[in-house]
């Protein structure tokens, strides 16, 4: 077809800033999420640990409030570092499921698609598609952990005074950390796991099942070789070793250790164990495919 209006301009606008391009995927990828009901009521209902934990830290510094209810405040949990190391795990358990829920179709599609062309042809890089991937469980995962569990801290720290907030610095620093670190977990083996396996339902058994095969084959090395450094292959017992450590809890999952710090081989383990997912994205996150 014959062009005879040659009026076509490139675009004058304005730029979107080359290190916040990434967010562009989970702006779109929100809209997907959010219109399912089911998932809303579920992101809703994330959120009544957080309220429920305010309550029982308000209650601690309100006598009225418990002479109205008739509670004693000796029944009640205390604030310390194990309620706050109780929360992190409760959440970080919902972001489990939420992970489950939203992560498996957020690369299978676009491979599915062949959509990677078109994201990389744009000034677009691989770790930027990667990260932007990642934003959306890094978000909203974030909403219901450590961001509810700092304003927890700090309002426990309002109460409480500021000397209380000064002495417990650490608590804020182990939910931070320990949030961050299930979180990053999350959201790499679940984009991992969605560049390699295609289809949904596969993908949501296999983030299942990976914690239960790291179970099995911790369990089958600590039986066949009487040992207990079989541990160091069960994700859930390296992630709760961690948790331990920061909330300088009691080793409760009888852990190795190593030297002087007595999870470095939880970390070690885990630093491999998120190496390994790396390497595996990188070899399927390309802009073409070669079919042999």
């Amino acid at each position: 077809m014959s062009v005879y209006e040659h009026s076509y301009k490139p675009y004058a606008g304005p730029l979107t800033p080359e290190w916040s391009r990434f967010l562009i995927i989970p702006r779109h990828a929100y809209r997907d999420v959010f219109a399912s009901k089911l998932f809303t009521g579920f992101f809703a209902l994330c959120f009544i640990c957080p309220l429920v934990m305010a309550i029982l830290i308000y209650l601690h510094h309100n006598l009225t409030a418990l002479g109205i209810f008739n509670i004693d405040v000796r029944n009640l949990a205390p604030i310390n570092a194990f309620f706050f190391q109780v929360y992190v795990s409760i959440q970080t358990t919902l972001g489990f499921l939420l992970t489950v829920l939203i992560g498996p179709p957020l690369i299978s599609r676009d491979l599915a698609n062949n959509a990677l062309p078109l994201y990389l042809c744009r000034p677009f890089s691989r770790a930027e598609y990667v990260i932007g991937k990642m934003s959306v469980l890094l978000i909203l995962i974030s909403t219901i952990t450590w961001v509810p569990g700092e304003l927890l801290y700090l309002f426990q720290s309002y109460l409480e005074g500021a000397g209380w907030f000064a002495s417990h610095l650490w608590i804020a620093a182990a939910i931070f950390i320990g949030s961050w670190t299930w979180i990053i977990l999350l959201a790499l083996l679940s984009v991992t796991i969605s560049a390699w396996v295609k289809w949904r339902l596969a993908a949501s058994a296999a983030i299942f099942g990976l914690f239960i095969i790291s179970n099995v084959i911790g369990l089958m090395v600590n039986t066949v070789l009487k040992t207990r450094w079989g541990s160091i292959f069960n994700l859930s017992v390296i992630m709760k070793t961690i948790e331990d450590s920061l909330f300088r809890s009691p080793n409760s999952m009888g852990m190795p250790s190593w030297m002087v710090f007595p999870t470095s081989a939880a970390w070690t383990m885990l630093i491999l164990f998120l190496a390994g997912c790396l390497f595996l994205l990188t070899r399927k996150v390309k802009a073409y495919e070669v079919v042999r």
